[in-house]
């Protein structure tokens, strides 16, 4: 038998913490929200990228001469010239080559021209939110990495908070109210942890990158930001300004072709192009790796210069590569995607649900905060409807860039003050799951008569079918009794 004064130790050491991972829940609850939806949606960023732009030449592999062609045609068309110069190579979930500069960027036809520009503004939006939430770069960056930080912070503390929660892994009550819905959230927080700790701390990671850069730079490289990441991924000549034939890329893309046939190009940097001081690399994938692939040196005439150790360097730099990989699903195809979106949406359900768990306790204690709890509710599921209302508004309008930003905030926080005033979350969660399940309906809607010629083609049934069984679902919900209304809420 433990002594007393153990055993008050650790009662305020469990009070401690769940007072933690309350206040983080509370304080940044609806922000970590936004990024788990977007997050687990950003899974399919290439299947939305087809989907958003059915009408592009696709194609399972392209020519070292016609991508060459392909990028040289671009680069003439520049003015005034870029400073860089990328080519997209097809992947199996996105089978298009991509001639992208520093202000355009034209999908490849396979006969070495360049095809239609390139345009999913939905799908970028969603990246932006997701990546920066449509902050300025850096600072969104680092917001998004000390979100990161805090969903870590919120499941450590979680577990420190309820000691049993291992013990107890596989209780799971039946039934309405609030017990039910306490193992939920604590059941799907045991079963997904590995994913939603590593996916936080890779977050994390990628947010602050820049900052800490900035950081070392600072203190070690005289504020050099090469200094910091030019050990890891390489660093770039010095340029010579003098101006100079575009550079032979066909050479670079066929020596990996014939000397590594293993490892596929993905991607190709052409930097300083149509100077002395061009150079050439190109990103080849390693299948059996998490890295997201390695950097393959060329001079301007395409002698090869040499890998930069993504792949075969120090410790640092392949497990520096492989956390983009690890934090997107990027490393096993279909199947790790769609394991990564179930997961996501596990760890949108857990962050929803702990916030409801607080607000019913509340009820519970006569202590209830309605406003606040119909408020959260419009966070929970204003944000599927208002990423709805910005694809229905993209496709139907020809919305992009900052208009799609102004919507959605302002929809949200318009939902969010509706909801403030009207006090029932029960009203507010029914209603919007039927906008929600309307508008994607009425998406697909728009989108077939749009582009009618592709309604069965590859890049646009999966997500189509997908999009329909998700507003089908949710309507179904609708009709549901809601454990969570004010007449249930308190049992058990």
């Amino acid at each position: 038998m433990e002594p007393a004064s153990a055993t008050k130790e650790k009662t305020g050491r469990v009070a401690q913490g769940l007072e933690a991972h309350t206040a983080i829940a509370l304080a940044l609850g609806a922000l970590i929200y936004i990024l788990a939806v977007t997050g687990t949606l950003s899974v399919f960023n290439r299947e939305l990228q087809r989907w958003e732009q059915p009408q592009a030449p696709e194609m399972t592999q392209i020519s070292p001469a016609a991508a060459a062609a392909a990028a040289q045609a671009v680069f003439e068309s520049e003015n005034p010239s870029t400073t860089h110069l990328y080519i997209n190579f097809p992947q199996p979930d996105l089978p298009r080559t991509v001639i992208t500069t520093d202000t355009q960027a034209f999908f490849a036809n396979a006969d070495g021209t360049a095809g239609i520009k390139e345009h999913f503004p939905w799908t970028q939006f969603l990246l932006d939110l997701h990546y920066y939430l449509h902050l300025p770069q850096i600072l969104g960056l680092t917001v998004v990495g000390a979100l990161g930080a805090f969903l870590l912070a919120m499941s450590l503390s979680g577990f420190i908070a309820h000691p049993r929660i291992f013990r107890d892994a596989f209780t799971l009550r039946r039934g309405e109210g609030l017990l039910p819905l306490v193992d939920l959230h604590n059941r799907l927080s045991v079963w997904t942890s590995p994913f939603h700790i590593s996916n936080a701390l890779t977050g994390a990671l990628l947010g602050l990158a820049s900052l800490l850069a900035f950081a070392i730079a600072a203190l070690r490289f005289d504020g050099d930001i090469g200094g910091v990441f030019d050990p890891v991924f390489g660093g770039e000549p010095a340029p010579i300004e003098t101006a100079a034939p575009f550079a032979n890329i066909e050479t670079p893309i066929q020596y990996m072709t014939d000397v590594y046939p293993q490892l596929p190009p993905t991607f190709l940097i052409l930097h300083d192009p149509g100077t002395a001081g061009q150079s050439t690399s190109i990103i080849a994938k390693h299948s059996d790796r998490l890295i997201f692939g390695d950097y393959y040196q060329f001079d301007s005439s395409g002698q090869y210069k040499g890998n930069v150790g993504m792949s075969d360097g120090t410790l640092g730099q392949q497990i520096i590569g492989s956390v983009y990989n690890v934090h997107f699903g990027n490393w096993g195809g279909l199947a790790v995607k769609l394991a990564y979106s179930v997961f996501g949406l596990m760890l949108c359900i857990i962050v929803a649900s702990g916030l409801r768990i607080y607000f019913l306790r509340r009820r519970q204690k006569k202590r209830a905060a309605p406003r606040l709890e119909s408020a959260w509710e419009a966070i929970v599921w204003g944000t599927p409807l208002m990423l709805g209302l910005t694809l229905l508004l993209a496709l139907a309008a020809s919305l992009e860039g900052l208009a799609l930003v102004l919507f959605f905030w302002l929809g949200l926080i318009l939902l969010v003050a509706v909801a403030s005033v009207r006090s029932s979350a029960h009203t507010m969660r029914r209603w919007l799951k039927w906008a929600t399940g309307i508008t994607l309906i009425s998406t697909v809607v728009t989108h077939s008569l749009r582009y009618r010629e592709f309604v069965l083609a590859d890049p646009v049934l999966p997500v189509t079918l997908a999009t329909l069984g998700l507003a089908g679902l949710l309507i179904a919900w609708v009709s549901r009794r809601d454990p969570m209304s004010p007449n249930t809420a308190t049992t058990h």
